[in-house]
């Protein structure tokens, strides 16, 4: 079974929302050619999408497994993982890989600001609650 981890693969849109170039999609539905034993094919992504492929699997390529990228496990590995589908537990982490601090930055950030919006909406929630409580004793 192939595990493709496509996380750090990406055009960022705004801080919520991202997406993938015809590049990138080539580039990865062309893993799964490879892997499949299958030709490549450049129609979405072009040159793109075949400099990619060659950088990672070589001028000729063929599959092999990429940490950080793809790995092709056998059922008695997924079966020694708790059957966890989770493609991080087998493709691992690529040589170097490191998170920045810019970008913990920004995640904490937008983690934090999603916290201050849920707890202003428990906030009126509370309030809410609180007042229909006083209302049913009152009656």
């Amino acid at each position: 079974m192939l595990f493709l981890d496509a996380r750090h693969i990406y055009r960022q849109i705004d801080r919520a929302h991202r997406d993938w170039t015809p590049a990138q999609i080539g580039f990865l539905a062309n893993v799964v050619r490879l892997y499949r034993s299958e030709a490549p094919d450049f129609t979405l992504g072009g040159d793109e999408a075949r400099a990619k492929l060659e950088e990672v699997f070589g001028k000729t390529p063929r599959y092999a497994d990429v940490p950080g990228l793809c790995k092709a496990a056998t059922l008695a590995e997924i079966e020694a993982q708790g059957w966890s589908l989770n493609p991080g537990r087998y493709v691992g982490v690529a040589p170097g890989e490191d998170v920045s601090d810019e970008d913990f930055k920004a995640q904490l950030e937008a983690l934090n600001e999603e916290l201050e919006t849920l707890n202003a909406a428990a906030r009126e929630l509370e309030t809410t609650i609180a007042s229909n409580v006083t209302e049913i004793l009152e009656v």
